[in-house]
């Protein structure tokens, strides 16, 4: 069995991974990813190991600790003691992989010239990390949102890769509305006079209020509109008054308040170019394509795999997981969360994937032909 050299454990490692032919016939040349780590690796990276890859959704990162933290750690349900815990930052982002704000190699930054990219593109690139890490096997991916559709497309891309999927809170491709709203997202970037034609890089100003804003529409689909109207009501904000003769930007109900808060929160942490090539990824999401559709595709599907869906979910509603359920041959078992939260359900209710997470990792070794041969994954 071979010695793998892995990132220090929770520390940022960024490797080159050399030219990404796209999808649509695009390069994103000299590329590099970005990746994390936690626990320590163990078995044979060309077969029965305990390397297990987790996806991020779309404005995530390589921190799982950060936005999953309550299920890692040793004796968790993403157990450090017993797996390999790795996450990459998606090719296209701004935590450390190449993207719209990366230098380009024939100088300036990328831009406008980052190509439109595709979950299986996104997939590629993961592949060549781990190639380049030596890793030709893992035990297992996890994800949930645009990293569930990652997740999803590893089981179909390279089924003699993995021994097992969890897809989490995604459909099989986009639907009609997810574009549409998504589209409108896009939209507000770029509409957004400081966009530049997504070269507004080193330009001194940055499309911060199309970004805000575009998050503030996707936060309405991520959020249940059980819970916001418990929370908010048609209240006002503290101190201001929003039922004046006219109308007044600085008097605004409470939920006006709190969407400009996250809308602020993203401006913050993420690149409005970066933004839109992932949004744009999520819309060509279609694993029927190329494939005879998309029933024929998750029926070749060779990979045990367990979905996961949220009972109030508007961005991908729970009949998108029942309808991969019906369809996948080797189904491990399908989870419904049921929470007011909404989408975002797999990242707040930690009691609920706790038990999802550590049912999926039983069902996974029990799927592993050669795990009574290695007693670190029993």
């Amino acid at each position: 069995m071979a010695n793998l050299t892995l990132a220090p454990q929770g520390e940022l490692a960024q490797i080159r991974i050399g030219d990404l032919p796209t999808e649509a016939g695009g390069v994103v040349r000299d590329a590099t990813i970005a990746y994390r780590r936690w626990g320590e690796f163990r078995g044979d990276p060309d077969g029965t190991n305990n390397l297990v890859l987790i996806e991020h959704a779309l404005t995530g990162d390589t921190n799982v600790a950060d936005w999953w933290g309550d299920l890692l750690g040793p004796g968790r349900a993403l157990d450090t003691d017993a797996w390999c815990i790795v996450c990459t930052n998606v090719i296209g982002g701004c935590q450390g992989s190449t993207g719209p704000a990366s230098e380009h190699p024939d100088g300036g930054r990328w831009g406008s010239r980052f190509p439109a990219i595709s979950i299986r593109d996104q997939v590629s690139a993961e592949k060549m990390l781990l190639d380049a890490l030596g890793v030709s096997r893992f035990h297992a991916v996890l994800g949930g949102s645009m990293g569930g559709a990652r997740a999803l497309e590893w089981a179909l891309m390279y089924p003699d890769k993995l021994n097992a999927s969890c897809v989490i809170a995604v459909s099989a491709r986009a639907s009609a509305w997810q574009i549409g709203i998504q589209t409108a997202q896009i939209s507000a970037i770029e509409r957004d006079p400081a966009w530049q034609g997504g070269d507004y890089y080193d330009t001194g100003s940055s499309p911060d209020a199309g970004l805000a804003a575009a998050r503030r529409i996707a936060h309405l689909t991520y959020r249940g509109e059980q819970e916001l109207d418990e929370r908010f009501g048609a209240g006002r904000q503290d101190g201001e008054n929003p039922h004046g003769e006219f109308r007044d930007p600085e008097q605004r109900f409470a939920v006006e308040s709190y969407l400009q808060y996250h809308g602020r929160k993203l401006v913050e942490r993420f690149d409005a170019g970066s933004y839109v090539v992932l949004t744009e990824s999520l819309n060509r999401h279609n694993i029927g394509r190329g494939r005879g559709g998309l029933n024929k595709a998750l029926g070749a599907c060779r990979v045990p795999t367990m979905i996961v869906g949220v009972d109030t979910d508007i961005l991908y509603p729970y009949h998108q997981q029942e309808h991969l359920s019906r369809n996948i041959p080797e189904l491990m078992g399908i989870a419904r969360i049921s929470s007011p939260v909404g989408h975002d359900a797999f990242l707040a209710e930690f009691r609920q994937m706790d038990r999802i997470i550590r049912r999926f990792f039983v069902l996974s070794v029990l799927n592993d032909d050669d795990h009574e041969d290695d007693g670190y994954l029993i």
